[in-house]
């Protein structure tokens, strides 16, 4: 195959289907409107996704480089918007109504995040593929980059979105790493921001200590905070190794797992199609995050380079935090599982995300 475009379109409508699936079973049976129409808007979204691909996935990617800075400010713009005119559900402030379409900031504030430090740390020139963190002090190479992520990192766990702003953390972390910033300076940036964590226990919300808490032992409160997480192994591991079967899950038909169709799909497929079912999904996410990682190490340009293992990395944080989340293994954290979970927004950036990660290898030979 010349490229990886097809391959990486399949891979991704086959997850898709599986989500679908998934959505469908967790919510047919519920009474009420807007539950016989998620379904129908799931389908949507995917169909709008795959376009968005096809269009992104023929745009160069080096056009992303002259428009990192008005993509990072309309990130910014955006979240500021969602404290004046968000639409307020299940007690966070994070959707912005657009018709009808709710769309959520905090998603493409990622990928606004994931191309601005591509940008940052790679030189403009595709004939020079020195990375320039190499050259960089400790202000430029660490804080300054750093400075750029916190502004939205604060407004996206503000809203409250304490997941998201892990996230792009991490994926901060990881770029440094790959830009070979010197791990003793990583290492001591870890240990100064650590320092000040006891003291923001105060500064959290009061469900946010719940989760945390929870998270330690689901016991303490096992029909409040920790109902969900305590439904969400049960429905896991009375899957089995074949699954209950397609439309058979009784924690997610008989609606004792909450967010079912969204942060904790993850548990309503283990528990219908088992831990086989389960292992083929996550050796789906494999092979897709797989294959961004080998479009990063062929591809000689150092934007398109650090662009690809951005991505690759952004998708691949999102699938451990979700899939430990469900699992009981993390804090409970609004993370959806991507093109698994219902929702617009993480549906069309993960397409886009998908379609730069095609041009990308598409366009190697060219630099």
């Amino acid at each position: 195959m010349r490229n990886s475009t097809y391959f990486i379109l399949i891979v991704a409508i086959l997850i898709c289907i599986l989500g679908l699936l998934s959505i469908y079973s967790s919510t047919y049976q519920k009474e009420g409107k807007i539950w016989q129409t998620i379904f129908e808007r799931q389908i949507l979204w995917i169909v709008l996704g795959i376009l968005l691909f096809a269009i992104v996935s023929n745009i160069s990617y080096r056009s992303f480089w002259d428009l990192t800075y008005i993509i990072y400010i309309l990130a910014i713009l955006f979240l500021t918007l969602v404290f004046l005119l968000g639409v307020t559900r299940l007690g966070a402030q994070r959707w912005l109504k657009i018709g009808w379409f709710n769309f959520q900031p905090s998603e493409f504030a990622k990928l606004a995040l994931t191309i601005f430090l591509a940008r940052y740390f790679s030189r403009k020139s595709s004939d020079d593929i020195e990375l320039l963190s190499g050259k960089f002090g400790i202000f430029r190479g660490l804080v300054l980059p750093f400075l750029f992520l916190a502004i939205p990192m604060f407004l996206i766990i503000e809203q409250p979105d304490l997941g998201t702003g892990v996230i792009l953390f991490l994926l901060f972390i990881s770029i440094l790493y790959l830009t070979n910033v010197k791990l003793k300076l990583i290492f001591i940036f870890l240990f100064v921001v650590s320092m000040p964590l006891p003291f923001m226990w105060h500064f959290l919300r009061d469900y946010q200590k719940d989760r945390l808490l929870v998270f330690l032992n689901p016991n303490i409160d096992p029909l409040g905070a920790g109902y969900t997480v305590i439904q969400s192994k049960i429905a896991i591991g009375s899957g089995g190794f074949f699954g209950k079967g397609w439309l058979s899950g009784t924690q997610s038909q008989l609606h004792f797992l909450p967010e079912s169709h969204t942060d904790f799909i993850f548990a309503t497929f283990s528990e219908e199609w088992g831990f086989l079912g389960s292992v083929g999904l996550l050796l789906l996410y494999f092979i897709l995050i797989r294959r961004g990682f080998l479009i990063a190490q062929r591809t000689s340009d150092s934007f398109g380079k650090l662009l690809a293992y951005g991505i690759s990395l952004l998708l691949a944080i999102q699938v451990g935090i979700n899939v430990a989340m469900n699992m009981g293994f993390a804090p409970i954290v609004g993370i959806p599982l991507f093109l698994m979970s219902y929702g617009g927004s993480s549906v069309f950036v993960t397409f886009i995300a998908l379609g730069i990660l095609a041009n990308i290898d598409k366009r190697r030979a060219v630099f």
